[in-house]
């Protein structure tokens, strides 16, 4: 069994997986166009990421 390369070209972005054309620019126009985030979202979700962090301590 092979595996299938992904290559990035010269228009990937630094530090993102090398994704099919149009991948990146897809995604950042459906992030401008989300509303922001309340402060109870924010404060769940910090909430969220720190207890991954404490599990994975434990």
């Amino acid at each position: 069994m092979t595996e299938k390369q992904i290559v990035a070209t010269a228009g990937d972005t630094p530090g993102r997986p090398a994704r099919p054309a149009g991948y990146w620019e897809r995604i950042d126009r459906i992030v401008a166009q989300a509303p922001p985030l309340t402060d109870a979202q924010r404060a769940k979700l910090r909430t969220i990421f720190h207890q991954t962090t404490a599990k994975e301590a434990a």
